[in-house]
């Protein structure tokens, strides 16, 4: 056996969870190979070429907090940026980029081929060596094996993937890439419970030939953001493409019903279960009947294509209709359609076969990430990837795992969901998931989570000392607000007064005058008696901190009872048919999740608060015997 075949860590699947999987064990000193179908679909992009928008936003951005990629890498290849959601509160307030999306697969392929103890390379994973339930590594299609202590399994939308247009259905991975048919096998013969979902992508369109009068113009911000928190203002891009809004009508859905006859969502040809939150246009028309017209955006794929996304209108009709219906939309009448949209289907490995560290209760050292656990959208498979990536090193290593509970991070409430609850559709993440949205915010990410990637090895020192020194930046400025009292001078009444603020009778400590909606801290700042200019990374911070305390310590004290419960283990070989008086469908239940704390169990969907207090007694029961024995 070749030493060059042995390997700490093997990622199958190059897509954007492989990448952040591979990366972060590399990064934490892990030998590690990548092995993906095709190097030219690195990190690639085959439905819309974009990152972020509502909670997906704030995934990457806790992604870049913990010391991942995504977010160095869309900083770095944007082509226009907007902060959507500006006029709510800070918990809703998402970053949204549009990607050049063959340099976005160009800079991440740069990225991992430069990385140390990192081996990228082309090649059709047929499956897994596993001897006594343990992961030992793959074997090509070529017949090469290659061995490692931690396998992870990032395949996107290509396990015995196949694509529907009309009547036409052949085998096929993603952007008409390779299938991986031969694994999916493996892990169905390795006796994983697998599933058929579908997703799907609409129609590309040449850029000469929209009219874009007919169109609303969506253009870019011109105040600096970034996904990353290493990007510095003056990087940012200020030659950015527009976007372009247009809708469908009463014509377009006419177009679609008289056509659902020859539509695979109604034939019976797709047998896959749809993502409900992001359905194909013929689904809207039919499940939303009564709304005269659904938004269309018209998006560039990058800067040097013609290539522009018509999201809004995902198909897999026949190419004629397609081209019916593209033309029906008000600045697309001439449109010229580059590529017809289609429908995906592909295998899925049931999440509630997962650890919370993402590795198979089956097999040991077998972890998954990605589209292969049934979610949607590349800042869902990249956080998967990551924390996959780092919990099979720190087990290599022999530490503990990184566990995210739902009140550190949207990737927490995204790996909780999976693992507890399950999915019976293609999964995306929603603010409304979180029940501790107010503190998982886009501006806070750094805050909650850097911590946890400088302890893991992700995060460098320096990085680290930045990050402390803004903490500590915050800290001060709070405190010496709360202690500066403002006397009402005619300057600081006049400000007021042009406000529409209530004017003071006396005087107010400047902590109390910034709570009040209208008051902004740059406003205050001629009252402040302070010559040092903070970064606005540091105001922002203090404003939503000052001005959303009440909010923000009714939900920091619902996460200390949760903590209390998260404290509460799970012996590991508890036998829940032995638990007298427990329901017969959360015995089922339990037995099938596994849940590893008292916290994750009352989750779990038919286990009631009854069922969770007869299981703490039992729990304590036997650790008293256990301590008297």
């Amino acid at each position: 056996m070749s030493q060059t075949n042995e390997y700490d860590v093997i990622v199958v699947g190059g897509g954007h969870a492989g990448s952040e999987a591979s990366l972060a064990s590399a990064r934490m000193g892990m030998k590690t190979l990548l092995v993906t179908l095709n190097l030219d679909m690195i990190s690639f992009m085959p439905c819309n070429p974009s990152i972020g928008g509502p909670a997906k936003g704030v995934v990457v951005r806790e992604i870049d907090a913990l010391g991942g990629e995504m977010g160095r890498n869309i900083d770095k290849t944007y082509i226009q940026m907007r902060m959507l959601n500006t006029g709510k509160g800070p918990a809703v307030r998402a970053l949204r980029a549009q990607a050049d999306k063959h340099q976005y697969h160009t800079e991440m392929k740069r990225t991992l081929e430069e990385t140390p103890n990192l081996t990228v390379k082309q090649g059709v994973v047929e499956k897994l060596i596993v001897e006594d339930n343990v992961c030992r590594g793959v074997e090509i299609s070529t017949g090469t094996k290659f061995f490692s202590k931690a396998v992870i399994i990032t395949a996107g939308t290509a396990l015995r993937g196949e694509i529907i247009i009309g009547e036409l259905k052949y085998s096929s991975g993603p952007n008409n890439s390779l299938p991986a048919i031969g694994l999916a096998d493996n892990l169905k013969e390795l006796g994983l419970e697998i599933e058929r979902f579908k997703t799907g992508t609409p129609p590309r369109v040449n850029a000469d030939s929209i009219d874009y009068i007919k169109t609303e113009e969506q253009p870019g911000d011109e105040v600096p953001n970034h996904f990353s928190f290493e990007t510095k203002d003056e990087d940012y891009v200020k030659d950015q493409l527009s976007c372009w809004l247009t809708y469908s009508n009463a014509k377009t859905h006419e177009i679609i019903r008289e056509n659902l006859h020859r539509a695979p969502m109604f034939t019976g040809i797709v047998e896959g279960v749809g993502a409900r939150y992001c359905p194909s246009i013929e689904d809207k028309v039919v499940r939303f009947s009564d709304k005269p017209r659904h938004q269309i955006f018209l998006e560039p794929e990058g800067r040097n294509t013609k290539e522009y996304y018509v999201q809004g209108l995902s198909t897999s009709l026949p190419e004629d209709v397609q081209d019916e219906m593209v033309h029906s939309v008000e600045g697309l009448e001439n449109a010229q359609i580059m590529r017809s949209g289609y429908a995906i289907e592909y295998d899925i490995v049931v999440p509630h076969q997962l650890r919370p560290t993402l590795e198979t209760m089956k097999i040991a050292g077998l972890y998954t990430a990605g589209q292969t656990n049934g979610t949607s959208g590349y800042e869902e498979a990249a956080c998967q990837g990551l924390m996959a990536g780092i919990n099979a090193s720190l087990k290599i290593q022999g530490k503990e795992p990184l566990i995210l509970k739902r009140s550190d991070a949207y990737i927490g409430v995204l790996i909780d969901d999976l693992v507890t609850k399950g999915t019976s559709e293609p999964y995306r993440l929603l603010t409304s998931r979180a029940e501790y949205r107010l503190l998982l915010r886009h501006d806070n990410a750094d805050l909650r989570l850097t911590q946890f990637g400088h302890e893991i090895g992700l995060v460098a020192e320096e990085r680290y000392g930045i990050y402390q020194e803004k903490q500590t930046a915050i800290e001060a400025e709070i405190s010496r607000l709360s202690k500066l009292h403002l006397r009402p001078t005619e300057d600081l009444q006049k400000l007021l007064s042009s406000l529409n603020s209530a004017l003071l009778k006396d005087g107010i400590l400047a902590v109390d005058l910034l709570k009040r909606p209208e008051i902004t801290y740059h406003a205050l700042v001629p009252f402040l008696e302070t010559e040092e200019v903070l970064p606005r990374y540091v105001v922002e911070q203090v404003e939503i901190h000052i001005k959303y305390e009440g909010y923000i310590k009714k939900a920091q004290d619902k996460v200390d009872k949760l903590k209390r419960m998260e404290a509460k283990k799970i012996p590991t070989n508890i036998d829940y048919t032995a638990v007298n008086s427990l329901a017969t469908e959360a015995i089922q239940k339990l037995e099938k999740i596994r849940p590893e704390t008292i916290a994750q169990a009352s989750r779990i969907s038919g286990v009631n608060p009854s069922d969770i207090s007869i299981l703490m007694v039992y729990i304590e029961q036997g650790k008293i015997a256990k301590k008297n024995k």
